[in-house]
């Protein structure tokens, strides 16, 4: 029947193999085969059909669901891809296979998400269910009342202006904003174009998720952090086409 149909994309991130963004880019590069057959992007696949990546069958996948919250450091590379140096993979050396919930710049510090359930990232980062993210953020001059006005009316950058959001002046040079999109460098194109620069940036929660760890470290999340998670998100939307504004995040 068509309803047991399923986009290629999300039938991966489904077996909890990597996010739909990072399979259009396993479907594309050719690394995908429907029953040995190099399939187009779109393409749908049926339940009985043989899915394979990199010839390994992908089919029989049953992985315990694994939900970890992450204190990155400065200089990790928020990427699957274990040959780019310092990536978020190889720092934390995870028995079975995880990748993060969208990113974090390689010069920002904090909280990020790894999992091997792709839903669960898809609805996360899908930027129109205005799911918002905490940061605390240091300049290099003393913050006006001016700036903080503008921060939280939105900015002009990437050709659209930033939502509004709140922001709150922390000390003289520092700030805490609460954002509900992820555009590219966001918060420190926003600071660049009020003239400010950015110096220090973490993130400090995400959704319900607080950041309570030491530098570098993870840990699993709580079943009760889990459990409000999966509320908090659960009327996201679930088309196929949905907007994934935050895959490619941030700050």
């Amino acid at each position: 029947m068509e309803s047991e149909h399923k986009r290629l994309n999300k039938f991966i991130s489904e077996k909890g193999y990597c996010s739909r963004r990072e399979a259009d880019k396993l479907i594309e590069d050719g690394r995908v085969t429907i029953n040995g057959i190099v399939p187009q992007m779109g393409t749908k696949v049926k339940p009985s059909d043989k899915v394979c990546i990199d010839g390994v069958s992908i089919n029989e996948t049953e992985e315990k669901l694994v939900y970890l919250a992450f204190n990155k450091p400065e200089g990790i590379e928020c990427t699957t891809n274990i040959d780019v140096p310092d990536n978020i993979i190889d720092y934390i050396d995870y028995p079975t296979r995880i990748f993060p919930v969208g990113r974090l710049d390689k010069y920002s510090s904090g909280l990020i998400l790894l999992t091997n359930d792709g839903e669960i990232v898809n609805k996360i980062l899908r930027a129109r269910n205005n799911h918002d993210k905490e940061y605390l953020v240091k300049v290099d001059r003393p913050i006006s009342k001016e700036f903080i006005k503008q921060m939280g009316n939105g900015v002009p950058i990437l050709d659209t202006v930033t939502r509004k959001c709140r922001v709150e002046k922390i000390t003289s040079f520092t700030f805490k904003i609460i954002l509900t999109q992820g555009l590219n460098r966001q918060i420190r194109r926003m600071c660049s174009f009020l003239d400010y620069e950015v110096v220090e940036l973490k993130r400090m929660r995400i959704l319900n998720i607080s950041l309570d760890l030491p530098l570098g470290q993870y840990r699993d999340l709580e079943e009760e952090e889990l459990a409000e998670l999966q509320l908090l998100i659960a009327d996201s939307s679930k088309t196929e086409d949905a907007s994934l504004a935050w895959d490619i995040d941030e700050d």
